[in-house]
């Protein structure tokens, strides 16, 4: 059964499995947009929400550039309890 599944996965071009090149070539989510989409916001809220340019946000995303160590931080307190986030940026307190 092995030996079919295998010979299947190699001969088949379109299930051909990924090479070492093509997953060099792949780049891997940002971690900003996991953590937006996880919690389920736009860009432009999660934006808002967080006190982050949208422009920064766009290029964490689009992998222009990567977040420094403290934004990698608050990402991780976002992503961790984003209610307490939102309550401590939240300026009516």
């Amino acid at each position: 059964m092995n030996d079919d599944i295998i010979t299947k996965a190699t001969t088949e071009m379109d299930d051909m499995p990924l090479s070492v090149a093509d997953m060099q070539r792949m780049k891997r989510t940002p971690q900003a947009k996991i953590i937006r989409r996880a919690l389920g916001f736009s860009q432009e809220e999660f934006s808002r929400r967080f006190q982050i340019p949208i422009g920064t946000l766009r290029d964490w995303e689009q992998n222009r550039c990567a977040p420094d160590k403290a934004a990698m931080a608050y990402l991780k307190v976002i992503a961790q309890e984003p209610d307490i986030v939102c309550k401590a940026l939240d300026r009516r307190h």
